[in-house]
């Protein structure tokens, strides 16, 4: 007796694929918008492999966007997925990269420090206060602002 399994997905295709974590990675996901089906891609790093190519097998794929940082886990096995493009790979020393969501976070204080506006306390301790008050402007005491009264518009029915 010979079963037969039918699978929309091809299962020795996605076995034979080697991602590791620290591959760049394209994943292109079925969409289903009303009657449509759409692809749409998901590009970013692996930072998770789980469960080797067993039927329970993810991969988690994490990139930024608009300076947020989002993660997809995606099942190696699901219907959904398309196709899984790899685009580049990188030498890791670890199996899970999950120190990245910490590191991208360090890295944005960093270049927030750089600006002006964003310098810590220290900075403005160590600044001597001649140096301050002179880069200030001058500040105008409240007496002397004056208020103008609205300007009347001109209608264009009185022309």
């Amino acid at each position: 007796m010979t079963t037969i399994v039918f699978s929309p997905v091809n299962i020795a295709e996605r076995k034979k694929i080697d991602i590791r974590s620290g591959d760049t990675v394209r994943v292109w996901v079925k969409l289903k918008e009303g009657d449509k089906i759409r692809l749409q891609a998901f590009e970013g790093l692996v930072i998770a492999r789980k469960h080797g190519t067993e039927s329970g097998a993810t991969f988690s794929v994490r990139k930024i966007a608009s300076g947020v940082g989002v993660e997809k886990i995606f099942p190696l096995y699901s219907p959904t997925i398309d196709k899984i493009e790899i685009l580049g790979r990188a030498k890791t020393r670890r199996a899970k990269l999950y120190y990245v969501r910490e590191k991208t976070a360090k890295d944005t204080r960093r270049k927030m420090k750089r600006f002006s506006g964003f310098a810590p306390i220290k900075y403005q301790e160590m600044v001597p206060k001649e140096v301050m008050i002179d880069a200030a402007p001058e500040a105008t005491p409240v007496a002397e602002v004056k208020a103008e009264a609205p300007k009347e518009k001109k209608s264009a029915k009185a022309e």
